[in-house]
């Protein structure tokens, strides 16, 4: 596999984020995000004014400084956790493995080009999104055929669709909910909180939701507990409707149905980021605490625990054997 004419690299994608948690960079950032039409289709001479002239003056300097409640010492929590997880897969598995945010920086062209300056001829895509969507696993591969364009010579490609069934992903978020309830004690329900995309896409062939109810079916299945578990869609955008229901909305009612005690879990998100570190375990907290609650508990995301490298060096292994 690692002789000098057939080389295997592996790029982790993710989808970026700013490089600040400054309203300028967070404007930069939405900008690339929100032009792709994978993420909003809308005709462009009705989005792009709405966008340029509404939208991005108007939510970056809010973002950014919801970013600032969240930023590490060592920079944006989704890319500290993406450069831990590159080093943890990289030393496991023994292959020289990059990352590629679809928007952002490291870009895809510049985590293909480093494989490609150490050798790699074939290159392998994991996409860390475990459930496929149009608006981010197809959206990596728009990124990959674009950076292609630009190569003299191309490298043979592999790219992982989605693993949101697989054993080892779910045994992974077991043991990370185990291990919560271990130190903590179990919750009166268990909720399961994904990113949502507009419920027109799903009705149009995406098959996000019905991979989401997938993964939670395969949880509930694999924890075996008395513990209720409930699917939720978070981080809606726009006028639309999405998938439902939604994560906010559903808060507000638990505490009324009798769930005083609640531990949020995103299997979606496979490092922690604004999303999970500041929607889910502050805006929702506090929600779910005002309308009632008394103890709600997040369970962090996957990032670079030993049981997610493993899943990783797996998924690897298989998807590169033979080649």
């Amino acid at each position: 596999m690692e002789n000098k004419n057939n080389k295997v690299g592996v790029l982790l994608a993710n989808l970026g984020t700013p490089e600040a948690p400054t309203a300028q960079a967070v404007k930069a950032f939405l900008s690339e995000f929100l032009h792709d039409q994978r993420v909003v289709d809308m005709t462009r001479w009705l989005w792009c004014p709405l966008l340029h002239g509404i939208i991005l003056p108007v939510r970056s300097p809010k973002v950014a400084k919801l970013y600032q409640t969240v930023w590490m010492e060592e920079g944006s929590p989704l890319m500290v956790y993406s450069k831990r997880q590159k080093a943890a897969l990289e030393r496991e598995s023994g292959l020289p493995v990059e990352l590629g945010m679809t928007y952002g920086n490291p870009s895809i062209l510049t985590g293909v080009e480093a494989l490609k300056a150490k050798g790699c001829n074939k290159i392998l895509v994991l996409p860390l999104y475990p459930q496929y969507s149009r608006t981010t696993t197809a959206a990596v591969f728009d990124k990959i055929a674009k950076s292609l364009k630009q190569m003299p010579e191309l490298p043979e490609f592999r790219f992982v669709n989605h693993y949101y069934s697989e054993d080892s992903y779910i045994e992974a978020l077991a043991q990370s909910v185990e291990a919560h309830w271990a130190e903590h004690g179990k919750p009166d329900m268990l909720l399961c909180s994904y990113h949502g995309i507009p419920k027109r896409y799903a009705d149009n062939g995406d098959p996000y939701q019905s991979h989401c109810l997938g993964t939670t079916e395969k949880l509930v299945a694999r924890l075996s507990s008395d513990v209720p578990l409930k699917t939720t869609f978070q981080s809606r955008f726009g006028r639309e409707e999405w998938l439902q229901p939604y994560t906010d909305k559903t808060l507000e009612t638990l505490p009324g149905e009798g769930v005083k005690r609640l531990d949020v879990i995103t299997p979606a998100f496979s490092a922690d980021c604004l999303e999970t570190l500041e929607e889910i375990s502050e805006q929702c907290h506090e929600s779910f605490i005002e309308a009632g609650g008394e103890t709600f508990r997040y369970i962090p995301c996957l990032n670079d625990s030993p049981a997610h490298i493993d899943m990783m060096k797996l998924l690897v292994e298989r998807n590169t054997k033979g080649w």
